[in-house]
């Protein structure tokens, strides 16, 4: 049971980390490229999946917080959600990195 709090709250930090020091370079880029960046979607299901990620995030993160990380199965629920979520936001930041450059 130990294991899975110090895991969730290693990799919840870590994704917060990262989200921080991603907006870093974004706002040292020419604020025009990123005026002239749209997202156009040819299906409307295209935001499900990530919705679904952020939307998961957000409550096992208030589930085992609420409840001081003390149910194992939530803490390794959440620590796979932000690993998935990482990686998707890890993706969609090289994308638009690669547009901006």
């Amino acid at each position: 049971m130990k294991t899975s709090q110090i895991v969730a709250k290693v990799v919840v930090r870590l994704f917060f980390l990262s989200l921080l020091l991603a907006a870093i370079p974004l706002f040292q880029v020419d604020s025009s490229k990123l005026q002239h960046l749209y997202i156009a979607a040819k299906n409307k299901w295209l935001f499900f999946f990530p919705l679904l990620l952020i939307v998961g995030f957000v409550y096992f993160f208030t589930r085992c917080t609420t409840k001081k990380y003390t149910d194992p199965d939530s803490n390794w629920l959440l620590v796979i959600n932000t690993f998935v979520l990482m990686a998707y936001c890890a993706t969609l930041y090289f994308k638009v990195y690669e547009l901006v450059r």
